[in-house]
């Protein structure tokens, strides 16, 4: 691509041949130059066993390239055909109760399936043979939003996969040892006794779920690697994606794993319509994916122009909304952003979701600021490639999840995503840009890391945490994380385990609140839904609880440790409390606060660099605010020397002076 993408998912499938030219027309209208084609085409392009019909895609296609618009073309996996899905009723994917799913809707397919995968891997091979030399194609699209709807399946063919997966691992007794099955009279004398955790009378077992989790993961992303190397083998110069789902819906894949199997990461994301924080947790997500990307660009797959018709309602974006969000995307490392959809559909399960052209034509909000925007992204010239520095790390470990969604642990009430989005609005309020790290990453490139509910530690990763510390970093590290080692026993000697030393304190028992349940701290903050009785060894107290259940015992502590610092927030913290936790970490580390932020709270700035500096100034209040800033504002061409000024609900580029 010459610069940035702007488009979206194309689908002429579900429309008449005579309305493809005037699509061609409204998308260069708006400024597209690349569409995803063909995610859900399988039983149009497949009709039958071996019977393709390419021909209505090649008139798709030829049009598109001739409007100049380049093309992200799907394997059609997504969604096996019912000709299929009959033929072969085994692949359908089974339930813990064992209730086999029916075709009907999409992703009806277990990962295991050796139909499915020889049957996607033909279409594959023959998509890529049919299109490997078509001017259009930008990219290939394997598959579509992994696991969105089935990641577990717990069919009698998973079953025996699951087994190999385990022997590969384990022997017998290793494998008994990590699962715990003392407990229960759960221990296996055969691979032949082991099944997928399937419905119980009460609790599965912990490690035997964590590890179905884990194999389910590897079975899903070798369907994709299956595909990918058929398509590299034909088309060794198209890059490879994926679309990831980087939200705060969805957390069932290691994407840390997946992101090494990509050629360029590209991401789907859906804002909580009803939540007043949904643009900070588009930017938690938008750093999350630019943490998978290693820094480097990647592509904003799918957003909304406007309502997202899965959510419990379906609320319309407001004027100026879809180009803030879009705006944000690219300025925390995208270098484009997509939509679902191009035209609104007419029938079919999303009928109502929003796309560029929305039912109602083009006479429109929606397709008005469509216009808008694809100009002005073809305005910013030299941003691609360009990419974004941030002094701090979130330690995000996708497996901790897992096991923190598991039953019987001290609270019902724990979300990690929730847990993490606390401690990453703090540093947004801050006016601090984030980078998110893979458990086992070198942390050094960083003045502090945050390290949330990190549960589920080997004591590899959590050494790479206290050699950071020892050489001088400084950690914030909260409740629930070090207790269990990467199998989910629990270690012993007082929480939190893996990250006692560092931390210079030890706890002997969980303390969980009631709901609604709220307790204070000697340092005005207000504590809910978690507190645990803490002692220290060689931290020092910076708050304490002053009632509830621990009246007096250690809530927030500091420990030097070598040469660094670390922190232990071992309770839920209220907003207030903690946003002046973390800046009091960050001080300490030597990172400073945005003045800027502060006086404004609800504007957003974040740079990238390439052979130039960009501002992305974002103001998502309905106030006109004033940064501190110089440079020429890109989309207006205006001079500007000292003082910017933001306006109420706007967006401004500028290109920095040095």
């Amino acid at each position: 691509m010459p610069g940035l993408g702007w488009g979206a998912d194309y689908n002429p499938e579900q429309w008449p041949e005579h309305v493809w030219a005037e699509d061609v027309e409204l998308m260069r209208r708006a400024g597209v130059n690349l569409v995803s084609v063909g995610i859900f085409s399988w039983a149009k392009i497949e009709v039958s066993k071996g019977e393709y019909r390419f021909g209505w895609l090649d008139r798709v296609l030829d049009l598109l390239h001739a409007g100049g618009i380049r093309v992200d073309l799907a394997t059609a996996t997504a969604a096996p055909p019912p000709w299929l899905t009959t033929a072969y009723p085994e692949m359908l994917p089974v339930r813990a109760d064992g209730v086999r799913l029916s075709h009907g809707s999409r992703q009806a397919y277990c990962p295991s399936s050796p139909i499915y995968r020889d049957r996607a891997t033909a279409l594959a091979a023959e998509m890529a043979s049919h299109y490997r030399d078509h001017p259009a194609l930008a990219a290939w699209h394997v598959g579509n939003e992994y696991a969105c709807h089935v990641k577990r399946c717990y069919c009698d063919t998973c079953a025996a996969s699951f087994r190999d997966w385990l022997s590969s691992r384990y022997t017998l007794d290793q494998l008994n040892d990590a699962w715990s099955t003392a407990f229960w009279s759960q221990g296996y004398t055969d691979w032949s006794q082991i099944l997928p955790p399937r419905v119980t009378p009460t609790f599965s077992n912990p490690g035997h779920v964590l590890d179905y989790d884990r194999f389910s993961d590897d079975a899903i992303l070798e369907l994709y690697k299956a595909e990918r190397d058929v398509l590299k083998m034909i088309t060794p110069d198209v890059p490879v994606t994926t679309n990831f789902m980087v939200n705060w819906t969805f957390g069932a894949l290691d994407y840390w794993k997946w992101a090494r199997e990509v050629d360029f990461v590209s991401n789907d994301h859906y804002t909580e319509s009803q939540s007043p924080d949904r643009h900070v947790e588009l930017a938690m997500s938008a750093d999350l994916v630019r943490g998978l990307a290693g820094g480097e660009p990647w592509l904003l797959m799918e957003h909304s122009t406007s309502a997202v018709n899965w959510q419990p309602r379906n609320i319309a974006k407001l004027p100026g909304e879809m180009r803030r969000h879009s705006f944000q995307h690219i300025a925390r490392g995208a270098d484009g952003a997509l939509f679902f959809q191009w035209r609104q559909s007419r029938g079919g399960g999303e009928r109502y979701h929003s796309a560029m052209v929305p039912h109602a034509g083009t006479d429109t909000k929606v397709y008005r600021e469509v216009c808008q925007v694809g100009a002005e992204l073809g305005q910013l010239t030299g941003v691609a490639g360009s990419t974004v520095d941030a002094p701090v790390a979130i330690l995000y470990d996708f497996q901790s999840g897992w096991a923190l969604q598991q039953d019987a642990h001290p609270t019902q009430d724990f979300d990690y995503f929730k847990h993490v989005f606390g401690y990453y609005k703090a540093l947004w309020e801050s006016g601090v840009t984030v980078d998110f790290v893979a458990p086992g990453t070198n942390l050094s490139a960083y003045s502090m890391v945050v390290v949330p509910a990190f549960h589920a530690v080997s004591d590899a990763h959590a050494a790479v945490v206290a050699d950071y510390v020892a050489g001088g970093g400084h950690v914030v590290v909260t409740y629930l994380s070090g207790v269990a080692d990467e199998h989910l026993r629990i270690r012993l000697g007082g929480y939190p385990g893996a990250f006692r030393d560092v931390l210079g304190v030890w706890s002997e028992e969980f303390f969980p609140l009631r709901q609604g349940e709220t307790v204070s701290l000697s340092d005005g903050s207000t504590v809910s839904l978690w507190t645990e009785h803490l002692h220290v060894r060689t931290a020092d107290i910076v708050a304490s609880y002053v009632d509830g259940p621990l009246p007096g015992v250690p809530a927030v502590t500091r420990n030097a440790f070598g040469n660094g610092v670390a922190w232990y927030v071992a309770c839920d913290l209220d907003g207030s409390g903690l946003r002046r936790t973390v800046e009091n970490a960050l001080s300490g580390a030597g990172v400073p606060v945005s003045a800027q932020r502060i006086e404004h709270s609800g504007i957003e700035l974040v740079r990238r660099k390439g052979d130039v500096s960009w501002l992305f100034a974002v103001n998502h209040t309905d106030t006109d605010a004033q940064i501190e800033a110089s440079g020429v504002d890109v989309l207006s061409g205006a001079q500007v020397s000292g003082r910017l000024t933001v306006r109420a609900g706007d967006v401004v580029v500028l290109r920095e002076e040095v």
